[in-house]
């Protein structure tokens, strides 16, 4: 059970629970995802199986997009509806204000993450510290807001009028205290009061699936589930794709250096990562440059289990045309 499963997260479970009913749906152990979301979030929650748990690193750096409902009017002890509010007596913000203060957010601009948040400060989480009365001291920190959006504007209430904002940011942003911020930023206090992370990464809202269907096709056997599956390597498409012969297969499986293919022509750069296939199309590996040739960063075949390059063996391997 090698693959992404695209998940629509629905409000009220926490991302962890969501791996644990898949995990079980599965009957495996290995399963993770792809960047938390709160309990009242909704949306994109790539989930990870089998050795593309081991891919899962690569896409840390995703760019994350969400719908955003933001109350004006009210700060929160969390920044979300989750939290105790407190009014505020200050003028609430028109649109024109709210857009106009939205351009100073675009860019790479500095956040102070929520206290109730899993950051860690002298050892303990920040949460737990927030929770026993403390005021965690968390530092400011880099994060980028790529596009950003006022989409749909609430003023029926005119006292605690609604803003939807669209917005595409770098991983680790925090978008409650996005809300925060803007909420201070016109004069007023903000908080946020949905959330609908409709991409991360290459994975879209539209293309998830339920829990619901998940369970459906689970009840089929695995066959049933494994047929949701995203390929392990989806998303990774900017790695070059390198097929190998069957020699060179077998060696990167034992975690072996191998010269490159002579076609097609490799760039040889430390920093880039190619994606390694083995002559029956099966991803084996993630490989980078090491001394002047290819090595493998990870390996996602285990020869000990009985995974090794196909049914011709390392034996014939050694004969192969196209073997180092």
């Amino acid at each position: 059970m090698d693959g992404i499963l695209v998940v629509a997260k629905p409000a009220g479970m926490t991302s962890s629970q969501v791996v644990a009913l898949v995990r079980r749906l599965a009957a495996t152990k290995r399963v993770g995802h792809g960047g938390t979301l709160d309990p009242f979030a909704t949306g994109v929650l790539p989930i990870f199986l089998g050795h593309a748990t081991r891919l899962a690193e690569y896409h840390l750096t995703d760019l994350k997009a969400y719908r955003a409902t933001i109350c004006f009017g009210a700060r929160s002890t969390t920044d979300d509806l989750e939290g105790e509010l407190e009014p505020v007596a200050a003028p609430p913000p028109s649109r024109a204000t709210v857009e106009t203060a939205l351009a100073s957010f675009l860019g790479t601009i500095r956040q102070r993450p929520p206290a109730f948040s899993a950051l860690k400060v002298g050892g303990r989480r920040a949460y737990a510290l927030a929770r026993s009365g403390e005021s965690p001291e968390l530092a400011e920190r880099e994060v980028t807001i790529e596009r950003l959006a006022l989409v749909e504007w609430d003023a029926s209430d005119p006292q605690r009028p609604v803003a939807t904002v669209e917005l595409v940011c770098s991983a680790g942003t925090y978008v409650r205290a996005f809300a925060r911020d803007l909420g201070e930023a016109v004069g007023n206090a903000a908080y946020l009061g949905a959330l609908v992370r409709t991409a991360a990464g290459p994975f879209r809202l539209e293309d998830a699936v339920s829990l619901d269907a998940i369970r459906q096709a689970a009840a089929d056997g695995p066959e049933g589930l494994r047929r949701l599956l995203w390929p392990p390597d989806a998303g990774l498409e900017h790695f070059p794709r390198v097929t190998l012969g069957r020699a060179d297969a077998a060696a990167i499986i034992q975690g072996q250096f191998i010269r490159p293919p002579a076609s097609p022509p490799l760039r040889r750069d430390p920093r880039l990562r190619f994606r390694l296939y083995d002559p029956d199309g099966r991803l084996i590996a993630i490989g980078v440059w090491r001394g002047g040739r290819l090595a493998p960063d990870k390996v996602l075949v285990n020869p000990d289990a009985g995974e090794g390059i196909g049914a011709r063996g390392a034996e014939a391997a050694e004969h192969d045309d196209h073997g180092r």
